[in-house]
């Protein structure tokens, strides 16, 4: 494959940010160029719930400029994500609608759990360093301008993931609102914090022990960067460097800082909340050092690219942190893993028997496993209401690796296993789902309905279940000793569903050990 430039556009909370990439398989991915924009448009959205006339005009002058700059590179193709400052905006298709006429880039706004999963690829492609760095306990803090995001690993494997509205424009606005001068910024921010974190802790750290902190941001990055003086570990910076930085941001004055550091001195508050954030986080969790791979944004928009489009590809296994995510969510609301386990085993042997039929892919078998998953989540709250609390739960907790979109389809399969499906005829309007969306949450809620028939007992009666579809009749071949007159009793009503789906009749079918 010859040589690609690629362009990723950052539309953040208070920069606006480019990079350009040289793509190919042969020599990988490789930054070229990083344009960069101070603009605050965080603190008008969170205070306002838009973007002034003046703030517009200079986004869509700026984003002029990188549409020109992207044609001197002569780019095959870009991709432009904006984060919380436009997902946050009143009137955000209006404002999209204008960007796009006006400077011919298309933005698509991410959703908070694809923001900072597209971070976390860009961490997990860093190869080694990333690695030997979860194999002790680690926590990933992604510092934003609206919020921070902080997930955790265990054995390797990204376990949970909060969210928490402490991002540092956010507190930044709460300070100016309080006529706080900087000297008292460390105690307020730390009376701001101390709440929050000390619950996340309670629900979520409990016996954990957090080593290491990953941290993703745009000024603790760059001064540990600029620190190392030669240092053969990139990035890494203990609790003792962190509390010389801490120290000069209490001794000296922002001019003082920004020579120190080498940064613009607007940047210096900014810098300092991210700081007392960090040190707060730290002291609670009790980590020892932090790694600052100096990642952002556009290196995650661009490692998607190149993913997509098979040119690099990551020794990490995305795909089994997503599920056990699900996994964490099934045990915080006291799901049943013996009978996920069964209902992923029979509802992932009919999706594969029956591809032919359905027409669905990887992704969609995916979002099937996760709903065998949480199938029960909403018992936690109410045993008659089952199927409404487990959608409320599932729609109210992210899923670090999921669309907003991916996740509402989750939570409708799982709600319509126990309750009368809604036909997309009938929910109309009332439904922000595409026709595309309530078809696969049509056939993948037929064939949890037929797994969740098979195993109506929740006894798991079946050792083993062979599936054969033959024209009309998915054959559903089960081996047995037990007495499976409930099963055949009750399975009528679920396989009505699938039958009206698929236009298959299920059978069951007995083979006696």
């Amino acid at each position: 494959m010859s040589v690609k430039i690629f362009a990723a556009i950052d539309v953040g909370s208070y920069e606006l940010s480019m990079k350009i990439f040289e793509v190919s398989k042969t020599r990988g991915m490789r930054e070229i160029d990083h344009i960069r924009h101070s603009i605050d448009m965080g603190t008008e959205t969170y205070g306002t719930g838009k973007l002034s006339h003046d703030r517009v005009e200079e986004l869509c002058r700026v984003l002029k400029e990188y549409s020109e700059i992207m044609k001197a590179y002569q780019a095959a193709d870009y991709k432009a994500y904006g984060t919380s400052a436009i997902r946050e905006s009143k009137n955000r298709a209006i404002l999209l609608d204008q960007i796009e006429q006006r400077t011919g880039i298309r933005i698509d706004v991410l959703s908070n759990s694809e923001q900072r999963f597209l971070d976390y690829k860009s961490i997990a492609f860093q190869g080694e360093g990333f690695q030997k760095i979860i194999e002790n306990g680690t926590a990933i803090l992604d510092i934003g301008g609206g919020s921070i995001q902080i997930s955790l690993f265990d054995n390797d494997t990204l376990v949970s993931t909060q969210n928490m509205k402490l991002g540092v424009l956010r507190l930044q606005e709460r300070l100016h609102h309080l006529d706080a001068s900087i000297s008292h910024y460390e105690m307020l921010i730390g009376e701001l914090v101390e709440s929050q974190i000390s619950v996340y802790k309670k629900l979520y750290l409990k016996d954990r022990e957090i080593k290491n902190i990953i941290v993703v941001d745009d000024y603790i990055s760059a001064i540990v960067k600029r620190r190392e003086n030669g240092s053969d570990i990139r990035g890494f910076a203990d609790k003792k460097t962190l509390d010389q930085f801490t120290q000069d941001c209490r001794s000296k004055s922002l001019s003082e800082l920004a020579r120190s550091f080498d940064m613009p001195e607007e940047n210096m508050p900014l810098l300092l909340i991210s700081m007392v954030l960090l040190r707060n986080i730290m002291n609670s969790m009790g980590a020892e050092q932090i790694w600052a791979p100096g990642v952002t944004l556009c290196d995650g928009i661009a490692y998607e690219y190149a993913e997509k489009n098979k040119i690099i590809a990551s020794a990490h296994d995305f795909e089994k942190d997503i599920i056990a995510c699900a996994q964490n969510i099934s045990k915080r609301y006291r799901g049943s893993k013996k009978r996920s386990e069964t209902l992923e085993g029979i509802a992932l042997t009919i999706f594969d028997s029956t591809r032919k039929i359905h027409g669905l892919g990887k992704r969609e078998r995916l979002l099937l496993q996760i709903s065998t998953i949480l199938h029960d989540c909403g018992k936690y709250i109410s045993l008659v209401n089952l199927g409404e609390c487990s959608y409320s739960i599932i729609m109210a907790t992210e899923i670090i690796g999921l669309s907003h979109l991916e996740r509402e389809i989750v939570a409708n399969v799982v709600k319509y296993n126990h309750l009368e499906f809604d036909y997309y005829e009938i929910r109309g309007s009332l439904s922000s789902l595409d026709n595309d969306a309530y078809l696969k949450i049509a056939k993948l809620t037929a064939i949890l309905r037929l797994a969740n028939g098979l195993d109506r007992s929740h006894k798991q009666k079946f050792g083993n279940i062979k599936i054969s579809l033959k024209e009309d009749e998915l054959a559903i071949t089960v081996d047995t000793t037990e007495d499976i007159t409930l099963e055949k009793g009750l399975f009528g009503a679920r396989a009505d569903f699938f039958r009206e789906v698929y236009n298959i009749r299920p059978v069951i079918k007995r083979k006696r050990v």
